[in-house]
């Protein structure tokens, strides 16, 4: 997988964006920001354009709400 590339974990359904490749795993960010996560390759798909779509609107939903 690429840096900055967005994938979805197959083990749980989140998608994140790739940070780093360290070893057997990739480290990965949700599209909004927040904590990274560590994945192993084998477990990742990537994601469709609506996917990445669906989740930048919401990223930017929640930060309109922000006071």
């Amino acid at each position: 997988m690429n840096i900055g590339a967005y994938v979805i974990d197959s083990r749980d359904g989140r998608m994140g964006r790739v940070m780093a490749r360290v070893g057997p795993y990739v480290q990965l960010r949700p599209p909004g920001g927040g904590r990274e996560w560590d994945c192993p390759v084998e477990e990742l798909t990537p994601a469709s354009v609506g996917d990445v779509l669906r989740a930048r609107v919401r990223a930017i939903n929640r930060e309109s709400r922000l006071p």
